[in-house]
């Protein structure tokens, strides 16, 4: 499956410490041909950590993908039935989202962005980052891994014995997951192994 042409959006929730891994990764979709549109919640968008401003991020999305972030739900609805995008992807996908996903609570353009795409019957490929997927976000995780049209990134502990709950993407298969979610399959193994 090729992705050039393609009409992807990405959307990024507030898991700052793993943006410096996820623009390398929007580039490469750029670099394939697809045309990427980012979305970006308010955690994203005013919240300064020690992993950089909000708004140098947000300067870096536009730079990298040409087109300015969307950052209000009016601003993401277009892309349901007027805009629509061929695949949507959330990565970093905080427990926080994950929890409101699962539950149809639309807060955000990000959510917006992912409710509007399976609306149209389109996949949406999740990216999780949290430290309790294993714990009270578990029975969210279970709800979208059992939802139609909804795909992972395959994922694993990250630090299995200091964060025994946590779990996170292996953002080395992203560009994969997305080809293997346009075809209607999801990327296996889903869960990799962890390694020290």
């Amino acid at each position: 499956m090729t992705l050039n042409g393609k009409r992807i959006g990405f959307g990024l929730t507030g898991s700052h410490h793993t943006f410096e891994h996820i623009f390398p990764k929007i580039e490469e979709l750029i670099s394939l041909g697809a045309e990427v549109v980012a979305f970006a919640t308010e955690t994203v968008q005013f919240t300064d950590t020690k992993h950089g401003k909000a708004a140098d991020h947000i300067e870096r999305l536009e730079e990298i993908t040409g087109h300015p972030v969307i950052r209000t739900i009016p601003e993401a609805e277009p892309f349901g039935p007027n805009r629509p995008l061929d695949v949507m992807i959330v990565a970093p996908l905080t427990g926080n989202s994950m929890s409101k996903f699962a539950h149809a609570h639309t807060d955000n353009s990000v959510l917006m962005a992912a409710k509007s795409t399976l609306r149209n019957n389109q996949p949406v490929v999740l990216g999780m980052t949290t430290n309790d997927a294993l714990g009270l976000n578990a029975a969210n995780l279970a709800t979208l891994l059992n939802s139609k049209n909804i795909y992972f990134i395959p994922f694993g502990q990250d630090n299995p014995f200091k964060k025994p709950n946590s779990l996170s993407a292996k953002l080395d298969f992203l560009i994969p997951a997305v080809e293997e979610a346009l075809q209607g399959k999801q990327l296996q193994p889903i869960i990799v192994p962890y390694q020290e």
